[in-house]
């Protein structure tokens, strides 16, 4: 350990898998949503179903918590602001809008350094060469 990180948890490799595990969570709890929208509330205000859209709100539920980790450490590590931050929780709210915010966020972090000497341009890719 140097400076009382661990290896690999900051740098270009800590901001990377970062993204990566926020953008996973992201499409998971995306999908988990539209799915509960559009075939739990059906079972269970139509179908009279009730214990298939319980569980499934509670594994949505849940998978939401981990989803709120890997926003919360992506933003620590990007330095989001505030703003930033509550838009990319908010995102886990409506159906489909955790894909946008996902792309919006990856884009503005692949694409924040040009020249800029902070945590997000870590990601870009360096120059080809001719």
């Amino acid at each position: 350990m140097v400076g009382g990180t661990e290896p690999g948890t900051s740098g270009p490799g800590g901001l990377r898998r970062a993204l990566d595990r926020y953008r996973l969570m992201s499409y998971v709890v995306g999908v988990m949503l539209l799915v509960m929208v559009c075939v739990g509330l059906p079972l269970q205000y139509l179908g009279h179903e009730a214990t298939l859209p319980q569980v499934g709100w509670t594994v949505h539920g849940a998978l939401y918590v981990v989803y709120l980790i890997t926003a919360a450490d992506l933003a620590r590590r990007a330095r989001f602001s505030l703003w930033q931050l509550v838009g990319v929780v908010c995102a886990g709210f409506l159906p489909g809008l955790a894909f946008v915010v996902e792309r919006r966020t990856t884009l503005r972090i692949r694409n924040s350094g040009a020249g800029d000497p902070t945590p997000a341009s870590i990601l870009d890719e360096p120059p080809s060469r001719p």
